[in-house]
């Protein structure tokens, strides 16, 4: 502990100068609210992982099954709330903004809990549970229905003895754009899938843009997020992780904290001596 308490004092005088602060997060900052990673030994829903039906392909052969698994998604999020490490960031990006100060938030997390904690500024490469994307038109709206349709209602249970629903395609969430009714999807990037341009664009300008970088909660083993954070560092800004363990990248960091990030990052981001409102 005597470690962190030192290595946090230099890592807030870095703080202190900051003016534009780049957070990049991942999976371990959900976790801790008790979101399922759906990764590693124990992260099945029913008798598949996310990366069996998180793709182009599972939901071409059976939307159904693919709907069930972000159904329960979904549903599951309506029983989380933001921990102190979301709060943290949030928080912090209020105080800052009065200070002519900037914080932005590059999640890979599909959660919104970020939103939820009250951070403005997210960008999230990943896309959002809580939109859809019509098949036909392309048209990508919020949605925060429960159920997201009435056939998806008490469906989607983890049990592996669970029956599939087995909904007909034109029972399944539908655009209700004026003469489409396509089929919608998750408005998630799928394993496959590239990330979106544009947000890849405005994370890039945050990440050429800020004097300081967090990483939180990631595994710095996903790519292209995996390499934000080191390109960051290439170039002399400082970097701190914050993180349960050491991952490939810590090495190329200033700072690294260990432990929950609910615990290590508030009193990184806690308003400093220095700041004058």
């Amino acid at each position: 502990m005597r470690g962190f308490t030192a290595g946090l004092a230099h890592f807030r005088e870095e703080f202190a100068k900051a003016k534009h602060i780049a957070i990049i997060t991942g999976a371990g900052v959900s976790a801790e609210s008790g979101v399922p990673t759906f990764r590693g030994a124990g992260g099945y829903w029913r008798t598949w992982q996310a990366q069996d039906l998180a793709t182009p392909g599972a939901f071409s052969r059976d939307p159904s099954l693919v709907w069930e698994f972000y159904h329960y998604r979904r549903e599951v999020m309506s029983s989380k709330e933001p921990n102190p490490a979301h709060l943290a960031i949030a928080e912090c990006e209020a105080r800052l903004g009065q200070q002519g100060r900037s914080v932005v938030v590059i999640t890979q997390n599909i959660d919104e809990l970020h939103r939820r904690a009250g951070s403005k500024h997210v960008l999230e490469i990943h896309g959002s549970l809580f939109k859809t994307r019509c098949m036909s038109c392309g048209e990508v709206k919020e949605n925060y229905k429960s159920p997201v349709c009435p056939a998806l209602k008490g469906k989607g249970a983890p049990d592996p003895n669970a029956k599939e629903a087995r909904i007909p395609v034109e029972d399944l969430p539908r655009c209700d754009r004026q003469g489409c009714h396509g089929l919608l999807r998750p408005h998630v990037v799928w394993f496959g899938e590239t990330l979106d341009a544009d947000i890849l664009t405005s994370v890039e300008q945050e990440l050429e843009r800020c004097d300081l970088c967090l990483v939180v909660g990631t595994s710095s083993i996903v790519y292209p997020a995996a390499m934000f954070a080191p390109q960051v560092a290439a170039r002399g800004v400082c970097v701190a992780e914050f993180n349960m363990e050491s991952t490939p990248a810590t090495q190329r960091f200033m700072y690294h904290f260990e432990g929950p990030c609910g615990r290590t990052l508030p009193p990184a981001l806690a308003r400093h001596q220095s700041e004058v409102i």
